[in-house]
């Protein structure tokens, strides 16, 4: 049988007290327990001792001085954590229809569209290459490295905690990668010195 582990009691005293007294009037015991000072300043501390940390826990009321509708809007507010929210459909307030929302997907997709017609024309030895990297033909030697890093950040496998697929996807890149450099290379003239 295992011994069980020890577990701080939940009355004991908080090891980050600044080591004052207890904050009532006329106690002289140590203030080694927080409460927070209010509802609008709940990161503010108080400290007691646990006598007086205990009454004052018992007499705490968060919703104390507030309406039934501030009650109301506080605990709806509180389904979302604080957090503001917007009716369905709609990008923070504002109206997708109007955003331009819908055209940039859009556009996105032709743009793709355009690519791979581009690489119906790339000879057929690196059409392979060219739609692991998600390029067009013909590529600059700029275009590719840009690509190439992006997508060796994402698929690298210490960014991805060890995932097979991820690491997989990461040599199918870089036989692409080095293939196309090659190519590029060597089709396209360096710029004279």
């Amino acid at each position: 049988m295992r011994p069980r582990t020890q577990r701080a009691r939940a009355f004991a005293p908080d090891p980050d007290a600044p080591g004052v007294g207890c904050d009532v009037p006329g106690c002289e015991a140590a203030g080694e327990y927080r409460a927070p000072r209010s509802r609008r300043a709940l990161r503010e501390w108080r400290w007691f001792c646990l006598e007086h940390v205990r009454a004052y826990n018992a007499a705490w009321d968060y919703y104390r001085g507030m309406s039934p509708g501030q009650i109301e809007a506080e605990l709806r507010a509180d389904l979302s954590w604080q957090r503001p929210t917007w009716p369905l459909g709609r990008l923070g307030g504002a109206d997708w229809r109007r955003s331009g929302g819908l055209e940039e997907p859009l556009a996105e997709l032709a743009g793709r569209a355009k690519q791979a017609r581009r690489a119906e024309t790339a000879p057929a030895d690196l059409r392979e290459h060219l739609a692991a990297l998600d390029l067009g033909w013909p590529v600059t030697l700029v275009a590719l490295k840009a690509r190439y890093k992006e997508l060796a950040k994402r698929h690298h496998p210490d960014a991805n905690g060890g995932d097979a697929g991820a690491e997989a996807r990461f040599k199918v890149i870089n036989l692409a990668y080095a293939t196309l450099r090659t190519r590029v290379a060597r089709d396209s003239p360096l710029p004279a010195e």
